[in-house]
């Protein structure tokens, strides 16, 4: 029979002999330190993918450096994973280096295509699809559980096959201080395949991942030991340029949100604004109790940002006269101490507090509490008072019945929102130049060391 061909990205574990059986509860605190760092890796990765994405779209070939970088950061994740839930198969704590550690039991490199397909970057995602199936079981979808949510709404859950097996093994070496090597070898053959499609989505190889499952500790393309564990590259990316990396992929993506946050809001300075000039956001709300009442503004800071503060309130039966006002927030609270009615915490009608109580022993007209008020049929406007303060705003049937039905709208000039929308963006550019610098100067130097070798 015919050994299958071995695959570019090659993932090797080798399980401790004798392994604790109670360490495991305690590794997901021990590897929180791993988990910190990688977090902050991964956003270099990303960043960096982005970067390679591009350069192999025009040249055909993935920058070594950023892609001895990438390599570092899987084979770094590999060894946290082995070491923790998604293995358990060593006590030996994963060191923090993005080189291979040869002594270490889990190790994994890929292969540098000197070559890549111009095009194939494109549909990779795409051609994944199969493979995001089976991976999703592994480690996102193993176990399903459906069922409903307090609105009613379908709601699910899930838990991957590897995931399962690890806890099975877990109680098992807890009862046993053995972990059974059956289970070793066929979790190991799900991280490969994990690993496998990551690397391909990536963009580390055009070589279409395998539809099989090896199982065990060594890859079908042998032992990584060897010269092949003695490559200069490892050896290029110091603390220093990977912090740097790190730091520039922070900023970048930071920049990238204050960009498109920037954006949004120039967009909406110049194409969302009535014809009064107000910038506008409406919903429906419909309740049996006799008042609809928003939490308290509190001081309003930036006043002069938000600009006026218009409400509009209409009874969703034209026929119904609606009453609107907007009072202090203590004084709204007396008046409606024992009345039935509902606070709204936000836009969403879902997001409510109801009050238990009867009805206001006086019609809201009939109170002089309000500091602006509007009533009666057809669309109804209130503009909040301009200097800070604790206001509320009250909305009830003009005869004091229960029973509301309204679509409300509140909107503000913002007059400097033009302003605020170009500090951003500026902001957001200057993050973006300055993570770009830090990314750039670190992958130059290492790629210039590496034309040196």
């Amino acid at each position: 029979m015919t050994a299958p061909a071995p695959y570019p990205v090659r993932v090797e574990a080798r399980p401790d002999p004798v392994l604790s059986r109670w360490l495991w509860v305690v590794k997901w605190l021990l590897a929180l330190p791993h988990y910190f760092v990688l977090a902050f890796l991964w956003f270099a990765f990303a960043v960096l993918t982005v970067v390679a994405f591009f350069a192999i779209l025009f040249t055909g070939r993935y920058p070594r450096a950023i892609f001895d970088f990438n390599v570092g950061v899987l084979r770094w994740t590999w060894r946290v994973q082995y070491y923790a839930y998604a293995a358990l198969g060593t006590d030996q704590y994963p060191p923090f280096t993005l080189a291979d550690v040869p002594e270490y039991p889990a190790r994994l490199d890929v292969a540098y295509p000197e070559r890549l397909s111009h095009g194939l970057v494109l549909v990779k995602w795409l051609l994944a699809f199969p493979h995001l199936v089976v991976t999703g079981l592994f480690v996102g979808g193993g176990v399903w559980l459906t069922g409903t949510d307090r609105g009613g709404n379908f709601d699910w859950a899930a838990g991957g096959l590897v995931g399962v097996l690890v806890l099975v093994a877990a109680v098992v070496l807890l009862f046993t201080g053995r972990y059974p090597r059956p289970i070793h070898d066929f979790v190991v053959g799900m991280d490969r395949w994990v690993i496998r499609v990551g690397a391909y989505l990536a963009l580390m190889t055009d070589e279409y991942p395998p539809f099989r499952l090896d199982l065990g500790g060594e890859d079908t393309g042998g032992s990584l030991g060897g010269p092949h564990e003695a490559r200069p590259s490892q050896h290029r990316w110091t603390a220093g340029r990977v912090v740097s990396v790190v730091a520039g992929a922070v900023l970048a993506l930071t920049a990238m949100g204050l960009l498109t946050g920037g954006a949004a809001l120039l967009w909406a300075d110049r194409t969302g604004r009535d014809a009064d000039g107000y910038l506008s956001a409406s919903n429906t709300f419909t309740t049996g109790t006799y008042a609809l009442i928003t939490e308290p503004s509190g001081p309003v800071p930036f006043t002069a940002a938000v600009g006026d503060v218009r409400v509009r309130v209409a009874a969703a039966d034209p026929a119904s006269a609606v009453f609107v006002g907007v009072a202090p927030a203590g004084q709204v609270r007396d008046y409606l101490a024992g009345v039935n009615y509902v606070t709204l915490r936000g836009l969403s009608d879902r997001d409510t507090t109801v009050h238990n109580g009867s009805a206001p022993a006086v019609p809201p007209q009939d109170t002089r509490i309000w500091t602006a008020r509007a009533s009666g049929t057809g669309t109804q406007t209130v503009r909040l008072p301009a200097t800070g303060g604790d206001w509320t705003l009250v909305v009830m049937n003009l005869n004091g019945a229960p029973g509301l039905a309204v679509r409300a709208e509140i909107g503000a000039t913002a007059p400097g929102l033009g302003w605020i929308a170009t500090g951003v963006l500026v902001t957001g550019a200057v993050l973006l130049a300055g993570g770009a610098v830090l990314v750039a100067v670190p992958v130059h130097r290492a790629s210039k060391q590496l034309q040196n070798l």
